[in-house]
């Protein structure tokens, strides 16, 4: 190709970048989705370590707690909780997609925000019960 006397010295991308587009919605939603469906099987394995916690007894049980009281444990319970709604939520826009529906520019700008807001409502409502002790989880 360098012999190409019309590409010669020209230095152009193979693809289009991230550095070249312009940030928009739905291209974030697009990149959420595949992350948050990565912290959904990171959060599935955190899970599974609870639940051999509580059924190895009350002392292994505390242990994990003892972890998952703490900021950081509270965050990551957090992350997972938005991880799961907002996977939910853009996985319904994408099932509309599927069927033919929300491809016009506007309403799939419209949706996305939707998507990242119901996600974080959601996140926090879910949070904020179980918190509270309203969800049954501290009688």
């Amino acid at each position: 190709m360098a012999d190409n006397p019309q590409i010669a010295g020209r230095e152009r991308p193979l693809s289009p970048h991230l550095t070249i587009w312009r940030w928009q919605i739905t291209m974030l939603a697009s990149i959420m989705h595949r992350a948050t469906g990565m912290a959904l099987a990171v959060g599935a394995m955190v899970l599974v370590w609870w639940l051999v916690c509580i059924s190895n007894g009350p002392d292994s049980f505390n242990g994990l707690m003892v972890y998952a009281a703490m900021p950081l444990g509270l965050l990551v319970l957090f992350g997972f909780t938005f991880s799961f709604f907002f996977h939910f939520c853009n996985g319904i826009r994408h099932l509309a997609w599927d069927l033919g529906y929300g491809f016009e520019k506007h309403f799939a700008t419209k949706t996305g925000t939707l998507v990242f807001v119901l996600a974080f409502v959601l996140a926090i409502g879910a949070f904020a019960l179980v918190w509270t002790g309203h969800g049954g989880y501290l009688k």
